[in-house]
């Protein structure tokens, strides 16, 4: 013990005026003979062992009267068991040092515990700087599909021109009872099946520009995961709406009308896919506004909508003069399932940030 322990000794058992009186009588030389004649007797506490002292002894005197009644024993505490250990762990194998080892293969104070190592962050170097924002313009993936659409879309344009001409012309001016229709060939059906595909994927990434801009959170999951969800989506929207007209059109209407419809259609949709292009283009490489491509594209959709109704008109209630169920019939296939389509976007969106 030392001298401040001692010091607190005194305190803590403060010496009474009979003690210091019977004491004071008895020189310092003599301590230690009277202290070792009563070491067999017993147990001593530390307040009786002073109390033989005189009072005038001086700290380090109380001290070494201490020390002469008690035996501390010398522990080495590098060849006892670590109690910081986890509860029933084994004691460190003997390892030699190693530049070939894992720095954090050296000893923890939970070690063997395989699950907490605190180490594992102890050697990291600098401060972790803020992420560096999600573009698309350094994406790999979606800038060589984008590319890919490009140029799939160019030469398919460039070898179905007479397709586009034709769709236009018979779009605005449709054929008089009776004319042959000139069927699609197998080629210009691809082309306006992989429009479609276009058109869905240039929606998701419109959608997708929009919630990144506008929204509250991210998700975790890889951003060309997110847009592929999105384009899924967009592309069932265009397939149910497809089912839709024909199941409905072969219950009401007669099957040149379905197929002028699903015609007109399959190339507005497609026309949808080549207008939507560039101003994806110019937000995604051209830093153009969110707003900007927000209004381009609802003009869009509002374009292709009156071409719908346009459309639906000539071809199944232009003779029958059914304004009311016409109107029905147009709310019923082109306005309700985009406002599903809209809200199946939004809380998809929203799950995502959510739960991943």
């Amino acid at each position: 013990m030392g001298c401040r322990s001692s010091a607190a000794i005194i305190f803590a058992y403060p010496m009474t005026q009979q003690d210091t009186l019977s004491t004071t009588s008895t020189p310092v030389s003599e301590v230690p003979s009277k202290a070792s004649a009563h070491v067999g007797t017993g147990y001593h506490s530390p307040h009786e062992i002073i109390g033989w002292l005189p009072a005038t002894a001086t700290p380090w005197q109380q001290d070494s009267a201490i020390r002469a009644h008690y035996k501390f024993p010398e522990v080495d505490w590098s060849k006892r068991v670590n109690p910081m250990k986890t509860p029933l762990g084994k004691a460190d194998a003997p390892s030699g040092f190693s530049l070939k080892k894992p720095m954090y293969h050296s000893k923890s104070l939970v070690q063997p515990d395989s699950v907490y190592r605190p180490e594992y962050a102890a050697y990291r170097q600098g401060v972790a700087g803020d992420p560096i924002p999600y573009n698309i313009a350094n994406d790999d993936l979606i800038t060589s599909i984008l590319l890919g659409c490009f140029i799939l879309a160019t030469v398919s344009i460039s070898q179905t021109g007479n397709f586009i001409h034709r769709q236009l012309k018979y779009f605005f001016h449709p054929l008089r009872e009776g004319t042959t229709v000139i069927t699609e060939t197998s080629n210009e059906l691809r082309f306006q099946l992989f429009l479609l595909l276009q058109t869905s994927l240039l929606f998701a990434l419109i959608f997708f520009f929009y919630t990144k801009t506008f929204g509250n959170g991210t998700s975790s999951l890889p951003q060309h995961l997110v847009i592929g969800i999105y384009t899924s989506i967009i592309t069932v929207y265009f397939m149910f709406k497809a089912v839709a007209y024909n199941l409905v059109g072969w219950v009401f209407f007669d099957r040149k009308k379905n197929e002028q419809w699903t015609k007109s259609g399959l190339f507005l949709v497609a026309t949808q896919g080549i207008a939507l292009f560039p101003i994806v283009m110019l937000h995604a490489y051209f830093n153009f506004s969110i707003e900007t491509t927000v209004i381009y594209t609802t003009v869009i959709i509002i374009l292709a909508k009156l071409l719908s109704f346009y459309k639906t008109y000539v071809i199944f209630f232009k003779k029958g003069g059914a304004f009311v169920q016409f109107f029905l019939y147009f709310c019923a296939f082109e306005i309700v399932p985009l406002g599903i389509l809209w809200s199946v976007l939004v809380f998809i969106d929203h799950y995502l940030k959510v739960n991943f």
